[in-house]
């Protein structure tokens, strides 16, 4: 199985084990909430938009909570189980590895570290590599807010720029750790960081991610 295969799985036995009314690190979304947006970007298309668009956030936010209310739990999680649908070009094997690998990887994370007690996984060496090369090809957008520059840089080796402003702050962990930095959960991320001591907090301060 791909790694996106295997991520897919496992999000939805957590959320099966957790139940509708979990914590999330997505702040005000319960696991309801979560499976509730992971159906809306596969399945409806026409309110996916509002997830980075804010001028559609309305819209797409009035959607799920219609899939929320208007399903069951168990149906939603079981939509996430199954993918996207046939029509769906999200079930190209390529497009599904692009855009749903870092996305299902995030939101297993912002539903396991919302509970005491977490420790990070260890990800077997191919979904490693899979998780960095999304990150290396996505870090100057993941970034894109930053008010100083980063360099990203792998335990074990690996480096990424995103961004040249000066000064320069070097974040340091491993890969998974990395991306649920980059995309906004710096404070249940386990990274380190080095560079002025001012431009740390300015990063530190600043809401990252899509």
């Amino acid at each position: 199985m791909s790694f996106v295969r295997d991520e897919r799985a496992a999000i939805s036995t957590t959320l099966d084990e957790l139940g509708p009314d979990a914590p999330t690190l997505c702040e005000g979304w319960t696991t309801a909430d979560l499976a509730a947006h992971l159906v809306l970007r596969e399945r409806r298309p026409d309110a996916a938009g509002g997830i980075a668009l804010s001028f559609l956030s309305g819209y797409t936010g009035s959607v799920q909570n219609r899939l929320k209310n208007g399903r069951s739990y168990a149906e939603l999680v079981e939509f996430v189980r199954q993918g996207p649908p046939v029509w769906s070009p999200y079930r190209i094997p390529g497009i599904d590895k692009v855009v749903n690998s870092v996305e299902l990887f995030v939101h297993h994370e912002d539903v396991r570290r919302a509970r005491p007690g977490w420790e990070p996984r260890v990800l077997p060496p191919e979904a490693e590599e899979s998780l960095w090369r999304q990150l290396k090809s996505g870090a100057r957008l993941f970034l894109r807010k930053s008010p100083v520059g980063v360099l990203l840089r792998r335990t074990g080796g690996g480096e990424v720029t995103a961004g040249k402003t000066a000064p320069e702050v070097v974040v340091s962990g491993e890969t998974g750790e990395l991306i649920l930095f980059a995309f906004g959960r710096g404070e249940h991320a386990r990274v380190t960081f080095d560079g002025d001591e001012g431009a740390v907090r300015r990063l530190r301060e600043t809401p990252l991610g899509m």
